[in-house]
């Protein structure tokens, strides 16, 4: 008797896709491991998407659903960028790679296209310049896009470290900051043994560098309207 294929959809290829980028990462990614994952054959795939990075550019789409469908804005333009940024950041967190994603594909999507709009949305009120909001929105995804994935990133760092090594990452760092010279790494070694650190990738760290970048903004209106 014939082996029946699967039955697959868009919908369970997106599904597969985030599992394997969250066991694997992007960078161990393909339309061949992802055939495996889903039981078929890799040119079956092509049916549905043209090629990897068609199929990048709908789970980046998805996010920005996502985001769209989460995000309620209320208040000025000031409050609209913090609940904007914080609703980023965590539909980000939920998606694995979803940062490498976005940052790798290009505004070709319906909800990517809405997304970014939506952004420029939050800053039309204010009296910028159209370029200058444009620098704005740009400034503030690429602030979140970086702090999402430097969290990430060292997560995976530190479990690597972990596989590789018998002591903890910590008294590795220890052991290197104390055979370095004061002037060398004094205030380093301070701030790392203090635990300062550790606060690295915190809400309290996301939210105090969002504040710099809306301080930043309020100056540069306050300069313009001189």
């Amino acid at each position: 008797m014939k082996k029946q294929q699967p039955q697959i959809s868009e919908d369970k290829i997106l599904e597969a896709s985030w599992e394997l980028l969250g066991e694997e990462g992007i960078e161990k990614f393909s339309l061949r491991r992802l055939a495996d994952r889903l039981g078929i054959q890799a040119p079956s795939l092509y049916w549905y998407f043209k090629s990897k990075q068609n199929l990048y550019q709908r789970l980046a789409n998805q996010v920005s659903k996502t985001i769209l469908d989460e995000f309620h804005s209320e208040g000025d333009w000031k409050d609209q960028l913090t609940g904007l940024a914080v609703t980023i950041r965590s539909v980000l967190s939920r998606y694995p790679c979803s940062t490498q994603l976005m940052m790798m594909t290009l505004p070709h999507e319906p909800d990517i296209i809405r997304f970014t709009n939506r952004m420029l949305l939050c800053v039309e009120s204010t009296p910028l310049e159209q370029e200058h909001k444009m620098q704005v929105v740009t400034t503030l995804v690429n602030y979140i896009f970086y702090f999402v994935l430097d969290d990430y990133q060292h997560e995976r760092n530190v479990s690597a470290i972990l596989k590789d090594q018998e002591a903890l990452p910590g008294e590795e760092m220890i052991r290197l900051l104390d055979s370095m010279s004061e002037a060398e790494a004094g205030l380093f070694k301070r701030m790392f043994k203090s635990g300062l650190f550790e606060l690295m990738g915190t809400d309290g760290a996301f939210e105090f560098g969002l504040k710099l970048i809306l301080l930043g903004i309020e100056q540069v209106i306050k300069d313009q309207e001189k």
